[in-house]
């Protein structure tokens, strides 16, 4: 492999293992006390400004309960095209599909959430450093922001601070709902450089 797919491979993994950790339901404080890894390296882990060793990458896959292979992206059987980034597949439940691939800056995600016969009564909120921006682009999401409650539909933005308590969960019974995301780990957010003079 050579050293700009590593460097590559090694800045995918910021935004996996933080998509690993809120699927796990879990905190980095929470991560840091089962795994005896520092919360400011895992936090400096997931905003790409440390690359993980391989001693951190097994207690974190262990925890997570997530291949090496996914958390790569080097996972057999992702298609025929061997330099694209295979989503993080999360089981019958979210799968991530990582859009950026450097270290720093806004990182972009495709997510995709699977209908579900029972919606949970409202979905587990988790809080961390950083700015995200969320766009639906099919199926119902339902967003739980704080003490607020949404539905988004198709075309619906949301962006908040992510220090705020937050969760989503699928509103769509009878299919699938993706979205992107992108999220500033230090706070960065999209810049409209021209407004609309429609009202």
């Amino acid at each position: 492999m050579a050293v700009d797919d590593v460097d590559g491979t090694l800045a995918a993994m910021g935004p996996r293992l933080r998509a690993a950790r809120e699927h796990h339901g879990a905190t980095l404080a929470g991560v840091s006390s089962a795994t005896g890894i520092s919360t400011s390296t895992l936090s400096r882990i997931e905003t790409g400004r440390r690359k993980p060793t391989l001693e951190v990458l097994l207690h974190l896959s262990k925890e997570y309960g997530v291949s090496l292979d996914e958390l790569a992206g080097t996972a057999p059987g992702t298609g025929a095209e061997p330099r694209a980034t295979p989503p993080l597949s999360f089981g019958d439940d979210k799968a991530v599909l990582p859009l950026t691939r450097y270290v720093g800056g806004l990182h972009a995600h495709k997510h995709v959430l699977p209908a579900t016969e029972n919606p949970p009564a409202r979905p587990r909120q988790v809080s961390h450093d950083g700015h995200e921006w969320l766009c639906v682009l099919y199926g119902r999401l339902r967003l739980a922001l704080g003490g607020q409650d949404l539905v988004l539909t198709p075309g619906d933005v949301v962006e908040f601070d992510t220090r705020t308590p937050h969760g989503v969960a699928n509103a769509s019974p009878g299919g699938p709902v993706e979205y992107l995301i992108m999220f500033g780990p230090q706070g960065e957010r999209p810049r409209p450089r021209i407004r609309s003079s429609r009202n």
